[in-house]
């Protein structure tokens, strides 16, 4: 098959053949991407070139990915100034800021100008949209091959869309949002989505959960409307990185992969060893190998 031919499913050496193109893309697409999203932390094993060779042809070329060093600080801080010191789901106001206004005023006020009493605090965390991880560099300040990899499939969800996070992008406001440690560790493993909601406000989102309702006591679904700052000095976070992520979650989601690479980490922390796991270990080594994953199951 070249590509410009139809394709014949009554022929059986036909289907065949399309079948093993089909899983094998698919195997490449689990392990250098969803994988290693999942593992958050650093490389995935080297793409086959037959497949890598030919996604990059269907985006007319390779492109060149430069990595960022860490500013988590600086961005953190921005993040809380947008979000007024708030998560932007539950609305948490930041536990270290109340402390500090409180300890100069005693009817401390929030960022709006309203009474903090009888708010709830929590320790707010800045979360990554999409992954600090997908663009950290090496000693050469170099990306490796498996993360152009991941961001060449990543630009299969939106053309170009990796630029959004290339370099010091990726730790811009535009990809970054306010949240509790509970919802943050949620949302990176792509648990919470963000879904525009027609005919509302700008950045008007459905906040919404594949996890059973009960978990969150009420909390989500729901629907908010994302802070911005009167200036627009800080940029507010990206529609189409939030899409990005959405769509990555329904994949993880529907296809079943993300429960599969849930199951391969469980295993170990259950310590559990199977006849048939060849495969999974064959995976995680790797991942420890080539650094995307350090050996910790949870974080």
């Amino acid at each position: 098959m070249d590509g410009g031919e139809d394709i014949d499913f009554a022929n059986k050496h036909t289907e065949e053949e399309v079948n093993c193109k089909l899983v094998g893309f698919a195997e490449y697409l689990l392990d250098n991407f969803f994988l290693p999203l999942k593992a958050s932390t650093r490389k995935t094993p080297q793409p086959s070139p037959a497949y890598h060779s030919a996604v990059l042809n269907a985006q007319a070329g390779a492109q060149t990915f430069v990595g960022t060093p860490a500013r988590i600080s600086k961005l953190r801080g921005s993040c809380l100034i947008r979000d007024r010191h708030r998560c932007v789901i539950s609305r948490a106001f930041d536990q270290n800021q109340a402390i500090e206004r409180m300890r100069d005023c005693d009817d401390a006020l929030d960022d709006d100008g309203q009474s903090l009493a009888g708010e709830s605090f929590d320790s707010l965390e800045v979360a990554h949209i999409l992954p600090h991880s997908l663009t950290k560099a090496g000693q050469d300040s170099e990306l490796d091959a498996s993360r152009e990899a991941a961001l060449t499939i990543l630009n299969m969800f939106d053309k170009d869309v990796a630029h959004l996070i290339d370099g010091t992008e990726v730790d811009r406001p535009r990809n970054a949002l306010t949240l509790t440690h509970r919802l943050h560790m949620l949302f990176g493993d792509f648990q919470i989505f963000f879904e525009p909601v027609e005919g509302e406000l700008p950045h008007t989102y459905r906040i919404d959960t594949f996890l059973p309702p009960s978990l969150f006591q009420g909390l989500l679904p729901t629907t908010r409307t994302l802070f911005l700052t009167e200036t627009r000095t800080i940029e507010p976070p990206s529609p189409r990185l939030l899409a990005v992520h959405r769509a990555i979650a329904h994949i993880l989601h529907l296809s079943a992969a993300g429960s599969y690479i849930d199951r391969m980490f469980r295993k170990i922390e259950e310590q559990e060893t199977q006849a048939d796991g060849s495969t999974d270990l064959a995976r995680l080594v790797n991942l420890r190998l080539n650094g995307w994953w350090d050996g910790t199951v949870d974080a």
